[in-house]
C-alpha cells in the first residue's frame, strides 16, 4: 500500500507535528485507525484515493495526499490481526481536508487514547471535516463531536447506538451522511462510494469513475442509497423498498408509524406499498410491522427481566398487554407467560404455524 511521505516532525513536538507538505494535492485526506479497526473500510478509502491521485495506477500522492497517524507512530492492529505502520505521528489537522477516523470491532474496544482525543477536538475546533467511518461514528460521539447533527451508522449496529447515545437520532438505512462539517459513514462497501463522492468533488467525476473503473465498481452509489439489510423475510430483499420499509419499523418498534408515513418515506403511495408487501411478503405492511414487535417482544420475554405489560409497553401495545398477548400467542403459539417459564428451563419454546413467525429482526 502506497502511503505519501510524511514530514518529520518539528524537535519537541508533542501530540500535534506540523501539517503534511503536500501544498498540490487537491485532496488531502488524514487517517486515524481505531484499535481492531475495519481494514476494508480503511482500504477502500486508501485505493480510491491513490488510484485517483495519479495517472493509470501509478499511486503516486500528487492529485491526492494521505497521512495514517498514530501518536509516537504506534502501530495500529486490525480487527483480522493485520497490523498497519503509521506513516506520520499526530500532524496539524489544519493540512486536511478531512480526518478520517476508521473504527471497528465495538465491543472490547480499549479508551480512546487522550492524546486522539485532544487532536480530534483540536481538529473539529480548527472546522476541519471529520469523518467517521463504520464504527468510528461512535468516537465521534462520545467526544461530543456530533451535537445536533445526524449520525450513519450500520444497521447491524443500530440497537448498540440507541443504547449508548439515546439522545442522538441515528440514521440506519443509508450509506452515508453527510451533515455539513461532520460525514458517518456506514463502512463496508460503503467506504468506496463515500470516497468517490470526495473524490468527484475535489477531482471531478470523470476522476473518481477512472478509480471505480480499476476497482471493478461499475458507478458509485450515492448517500441516498439504501443500505443492503439483511433479509428480514424469505423475498424481502428483493426489492429495496421493501427491505427499507422493514428497516424503518425496526427502528420505529415503540411508536408504530402509519403505513401513509412509511410510504411517503419511501416516496410511494400507500397503494403501491401494499402491494409490493403482498408480492413479495404475501402480507400486508401491517402484518409485516406486527410480526416484528412480536418477535422483538419474545427476544424481551427471554433475555430481559422486564413484565409483560412493560414490554406490550416497549412496543406501542397502549391497551396493558392484552393485546400484546393475544397476538403473541396467535404467532407463537403460548402466552407470553408461559413462553417465559419454557425459556427459562431450556424447553424450546412452541412456534406459531404461520410460515413468517420466526422472522428475524435487526440484532
Amino acid at each position: 500500500m502506497s502511503m505519501a511521505t510524511a514530514p518529520r516532525a518539528r524537535p519537541g513536538a508533542s501530540a500535534v507535528a506540523r501539517r503534511p507538505a503536500a501544498p498540490a494535492a487537491k485532496l488531502r485526506v488524514g487517517f486515524v485507525l481505531m484499535h481492531n479497526f475495519t481494514l476494508t473500510a480503511f482500504s477502500s478509502f486508501v485505493d480510491m484515493l491513490r488510484l485517483a491521485g495519479d495517472k493509470g495506477d501509478r499511486s503516486r500522492p500528487i492529485d491526492c495526499s494521505w497521512h495514517l497517524m498514530s501518536p509516537q507512530r504506534r502501530p495500529a492492529r486490525s480487527s483480522c490481526g493485520i497490523e498497519i505502520q503509521p506513516t506520520a505521528d499526530l500532524l496539524d489537522p489544519a493540512g486536511f481536508d478531512y480526518i478520517v477516523v476508521v473504527g471497528g470491532l465495538l465491543h472490547g474496544m480499549p479508551p480512546l487514547p487522550p492524546a486522539i482525543a485532544r487532536y480530534l477536538e483540536a481538529a473539529a475546533k480548527a472546522g476541519v471535516t471529520l469523518i467517521g467511518v463504520c464504527t468510528g461514528s461512535f468516537v465521534l460521539c462520545r467526544l461530543g463531536l456530533m451535537s445536533q447533527r445526524k449520525c450513519c451508522v450500520s444497521w447491524y449496529h443500530y440497537r448498540d447506538f440507541l443504547e449508548e447515545f439515546p439522545a442522538l437520532v441515528p440514521v440506519a438505512d443509508r450509506l452515508f451522511v453527510i451533515d455539513r462539517d461532520r460525514i458517518t459513514c456506514s463502512g463496508g462497501a460503503g467506504v468506496a462510494d463515500l470516497a468517490a463522492k470526495l473524490v468527484a468533488d475535489h477531482l471531478g467525476p470523470a476522476t473518481a469513475q477512472k478509480a471505480l473503473n480499476i476497482l471493478l465498481i461499475d458507478r458509485p452509489r450515492s448517500a441516498e442509497s439504501a443500505q443492503p439489510a439483511p433479509r428480514l423475510l424469505e423475498g424481502a430483499s428483493d426489492d429495496a423498498r421493501v427491505s427499507r420499509a422493514l428497516l424503518l419499523m425496526e427502528q420505529n418498534l415503540a411508536e408504530p408509524l402509519p403505513v401513509s408515513a412509511l410510504a411517503a418515506a419511501l416516496h410511494v403511495s400507500v397503494r403501491q406499498l401494499e402491494r409490493l408487501f403482498a408480492e413479495r411478503l404475501g402480507e400486508t405492511p401491517q402484518e409485516s410491522y406486527l410480526a416484528l414487535r412480536l418477535k422483538h417482544g419474545r427476544w424481551m420475554l427471554a433475555n430481559t427481566q422486564f413484565s409483560a405489560g412493560q414490554i406490550a409497553a416497549e412496543l406501542g401495545f397502549a391497551d396493558g398487554g392484552s393485546h400484546f398477548g393475544r397476538a403473541f400467542k396467535a404467532r407463537f403459539g403460548a402466552t407470553p407467560a408461559a413462553f417465559r417459564k419454557a425459556a427459562k428451563a431450556g424447553v424450546p419454546p412452541a412456534h406459531g404455524t404461520g410460515e413468517n413467525a420466526d422472522r428475524r429482526v435487526f440484532e
